[in-house]
């Protein structure tokens, strides 16, 4: 059960990759943004508003440590990916996401001092030259002349704010249980997301738009960020994180058969070398079929 909840989530975030790219051409990225986490707060609240209130004069010395964390993982990572969506594929985007077990590795090892062996160096090399394949399409050298593409940095940012929202949450662990751990960042997003609100060139959700907020705004930010929450408690960020990999596949399918991408050989080279680096880096196989794994390690 501890490794089946994120790998859910994994896939509801696959399916919100569509979504996000399906927003594109019919919902300002900055609407979008604060219209999924608005709707998250409007279903969570009689659930948690009570409990929160009760919580208060504890949750207080907190509010620093989760405005960190809803800025990282609620804001920034969510937020970038509706902006990278209109200028990169759903494809690209999964493939990128795939780096955030590698950042998550080079996080902690970097910030928090942890070991770094040998086999983790090279799987770090390996992917970054998957990074660099599929970024540049297959061809490295075109890098150095037109550089990489606006959604495909976008994406590169997000991910690395969503591996530091993973370590940080590990290792703060607020200790008010999940609910309670995720209305209080989705409370703060809302108010984050106010001056961006601003910049939108249109607030209006179309038609077409309604299934795709709610789609974000309980799907993929309610049960989703509940099912990685618990992931990163029961097993450690490292060890979520590595079921990250799954993204690019579920994505790549996902895309191709309700969006019509093409899935081109730098997509699969690429994405071949940045989980072959991922799966050396963290060990995946011992990591989630291990028993200590499969025990639930806190």
């Amino acid at each position: 059960m501890s490794v089946l909840l994120p790998l859910l989530a994994v896939l509801i975030w696959a399916l919100n990759t569509i979504v996000s790219k399906a927003a594109a051409g019919v919902l300002d990225p900055a609407a979008i943004s604060i219209y999924r986490w608005v709707v998250a707060a409007i279903v969570l609240t009689p659930f948690c508003a009570r409990p929160l209130w009760r919580k208060r004069a504890a949750v207080r010395p907190w509010l620093g440590r989760y405005a960190v964390l809803s800025a990282m993982g609620m804001v920034l990572y969510q937020c970038i990916a509706y902006y990278a969506a209109h200028s990169t594929s759903a494809t690209n985007i999964g493939v990128i996401c795939a780096l955030i077990p590698l950042l998550v590795l080079v996080i902690n090892g970097v910030v928090f001092r942890q070991r770094v062996t040998g086999m983790a160096m090279i799987g770090v090399a390996i992917s970054l030259v998957g990074v660099v394949w599929l970024l540049s399409k297959g061809h490295p050298a075109s890098l150095l002349a037109s550089g990489i593409g606006r959604g495909d940095m976008l994406m590169l940012v997000a991910a690395t704010a969503y591996a530091l929202y993973g370590v940080l949450y590990r290792r703060w662990a607020p200790p008010f249980g999940l609910w309670i751990n995720l209305y209080v960042q989705v409370l703060i997003a809302v108010v984050m997301l106010i001056p961006l609100a601003f910049t939108a060139h249109s607030l209006a959700v179309p038609a077409a738009g309604v299934g795709l907020v709610l789609f974000a705004g309980i799907a993929s930010s309610i049960v989703a960020s509940y099912f990685w929450m618990h992931g990163i408690e029961r097993i450690g960020s490292e060890r979520t994180a590595v079921l990250m990999n799954l993204l690019p596949l579920f994505t790549a399918l996902f895309a191709s058969v309700l969006l019509g991408e093409t899935i081109q050989s730098h997509h699969w080279i690429g994405g071949g070398l940045i989980l072959l680096g991922v799966s050396l880096t963290q060990g995946t196989v011992k990591m989630l079929f291990g028993r200590r794994a499969l025990a639930g390690v806190r």
